[in-house]
């Protein structure tokens, strides 16, 4: 039932229903999306899926009216994407969707039949399921085509941030937030904004007056993240919109904040729980090389002999490693250097590479090995263990810059397409 819940959910956050890939012949179309549309059975589907993953989760969820409003601007911007997609030709085959299916299913600690046996044992279509992963994955490239080139993050933003991440404590807190938006139209009047203030405040007090987080948002919320009870997921401060960070910094668990104002309305966070982040530390070998690239004139196995001769002779004291490295190794950037690799993360090679970086002891000579690149000896001069903190929060704190500019652009261009499309919803 837990891996269940889990695709369950997995499948709302990524594709937001499980919409039939073959309609029935009675069905009407619900809402036009510019030369698309919305068909009332998708709208039925993604209303049937919330429903169960909520019983799954034992959620109460509000009147069908309130989800079916959700749904509706879920598929609607779906489709906008999707429309997107087929201009451009964005496309994803059928090896990289079993690809992601299978990577669903590991991370969820089960194979890829028993995921199957559980969406269908749910009532659900596999080959829905399959349609809308995909149907994702797609949408997916759109989001990051259209997005990524909106994002710049300035070598001093990254610097600073660094900065700043240094001075916190190794158990630098982590925060995984709930969100409601009770938003305000473009271009609202004062009087809209109040209305929108009162509505927000009253909420918040029924929070704290102990009304479920989750109902709350699936009923009330206009965030992204409503349908899944207004769940952000972990963050750290700095991931966050600046907005949020300045007031959940230090805040404990089950802690209410709000209401904030923005531009697109009025925010109520909930920090559902808070865990710390520990130092990082690496293994690193200092290791060098001689690499023999067959050719037409140098067969493969002729390479292989040659190695194993430089390696009887480096047992035998008759050669020095180095010496041999730059007369006959193939690789331009370690040659000069009489094959050192320098002190390296064994990770950087490739697999075949890095396990006899690893397996190979100190001070020995491995066995010639074979790779994309041609044949190979390695001597393991030393091992380390390297504090990369640094090197770790640099590529945090860019990690973190790029996540808070991405949702921010993301939500900009979302509701950009909407505002440049063709929305009618269809009336009964």
């Amino acid at each position: 039932m837990n891996k269940l819940v889990k695709w369950l959910g997995m499948m709302l956050i990524v594709v937001s229903s499980a919409v039939s890939q073959a309609q029935e012949v009675l069905d009407r179309v619900a809402v036009i999306v510019n030369d698309g549309v919305v068909l009332e059975s998708e709208i039925q589907q993604m209303l049937t899926q919330v429903k169960r993953n909520a019983e799954a989760q034992k959620l109460t969820l509000p009147a069908d009216s309130v989800l079916r409003v959700q749904a509706i601007d879920r598929l609607v911007l779906r489709e906008l994407q999707m429309q997107m997609a087929r201009r451009v030709g964005i496309e994803v085959s059928d090896a990289q969707l079993q690809q992601a299916l299978v990577t669903m299913a590991r991370e969820a600690g089960a194979t890829l039949d028993e995921m199957r046996e559980d969406i269908e044992a749910s009532g659900l279509s596999w080959q829905a399921y399959r349609e809308n992963i995909r149907d994702e994955m797609v949408t997916g490239e759109v989001q990051r085509g259209a997005v990524q080139r909106r994002v710049y993050v300035s070598p001093q933003e990254v610097d600073n941030l660094t900065k700043v991440i240094e001075q916190m404590a190794e158990q630098e807190t982590e925060y995984r937030l709930g969100h409601i938006l009770v938003a305000t139209p473009e271009g609202s009047t004062a009087e809209q904004i109040q209305k929108a203030r009162d509505n927000a405040d009253i909420l918040l007090s029924r929070l704290r007056n102990g009304a479920d987080f989750a109902q709350a948002a699936i009923t009330s919320s206009s965030g992204s993240s409503a349908l899944e009870g207004g769940d952000l997921g972990w963050m750290n401060i700095n991931a966050m919109p600046t907005l949020f960070a300045e007031v959940v910094r230090g805040k404990e668990k089950d802690t209410l904040v709000g209401p904030l104002r923005s531009g697109v309305g009025f925010h109520i966070l909930k920090v559902l729980d808070t865990r710390g982040v520990d130092r990082v530390e690496i293994v690193e070998y200092e290791a060098r090389h001689i690499l023999i690239t067959p050719s037409i004139i140098l067969s493969d196995a002729r390479a292989k002999e040659m190695l194993d001769g430089y390696r009887q002779q480096l047992l035998a004291g008759e050669a020095e490693f180095a010496d041999l490295a730059r007369e006959h190794s193939a690789d331009p950037g370690s040659a000069q250097q009489g094959g050192s690799l320098g002190w390296s993360d064994p990770e950087i090679f490739t697999p075949v590479f890095r396990d006899t970086i690893k397996t190979t002891p100190v001070g020995e000579v491995s066995e010639p090995f074979k790779t994309e690149f041609g044949w190979h000896i390695v001597e393991v001069l030393g091992t380390r263990v390297q504090d990369t903190t640094r090197a770790s929060n640099q590529n945090r704190a860019y990690q973190m810059l790029f996540s808070r500019k991405y949702q921010e652009e993301l939500e900009n261009w979302q509701q950009e397409i909407r505002d440049q499309a063709y929305i009618e919803q269809v009336e009964l």
